[in-house]
């Protein structure tokens, strides 16, 4: 199901046929040192990281992770969206995308969109945002997107930078 659509982008609600996609892209390189190792390592580890985030989140809190595809091929370049964890206060952002399509813009305009949906439809106010200490990319999108740095926070084992958004 097609969720929202931009200019050039669909972000569309995560399935069990996105299992290959999901297989991918859990394991690029940046994905596994950015977010971190989601132990997703079959076909049926991806239906299963599927059924128990996205698709349980959507049910859960009417919204989740969703992927981007790009409008004008259907070329899937990676995911998106708003996403509350038992560990953070408040829903927070969250993306990442196949690395040869960094740098095109597509992660700032799904970013918008959700953002948007997420004060617009969803009602949501204060949404958060999580990076590693090492992450600029994410910083910088974040700080695009009007997002400001609160402060350090300990989510498992690991120190991540936590940053705001308020309506």
């Amino acid at each position: 199901m097609t969720a929202l659509e931009t200019e050039r982008l669909l972000l569309c609600e995560f399935t069990a046929d996105d299992a290959a996609f999901v297989l991918r892209l859990v394991n690029e390189p940046a994905f596994l040192r950015y977010i971190g190792d989601r132990g997703v390592r079959t076909l049926d580890d991806a239906r299963s990281y599927i059924a128990d985030g996205p698709v349980a989140s959507y049910a859960l809190h009417g919204h989740g992770l969703m992927r981007v595809v790009r409008k004008d091929d259907g070329v899937e370049v990676g995911m998106c969206g708003v996403l509350k964890r038992e560990t953070l206060p408040e829903p927070d952002i969250g993306f990442s995308f196949f690395p040869e399509y960094w740098s095109q813009g597509y992660a700032l305009e799904s970013a918008r969109a959700v953002m948007h949906h997420a004060r617009a439809t969803l009602g949501l106010g204060r949404i958060l945002a999580v990076t590693t200490v090492d992450n600029e990319p994410s910083m910088r999108l974040l700080g695009r997107l009007g997002f400001r740095f609160d402060r350090m926070v300990s989510l498992g084992s690991e120190e991540l930078r936590l940053f705001v958004s308020e309506p």
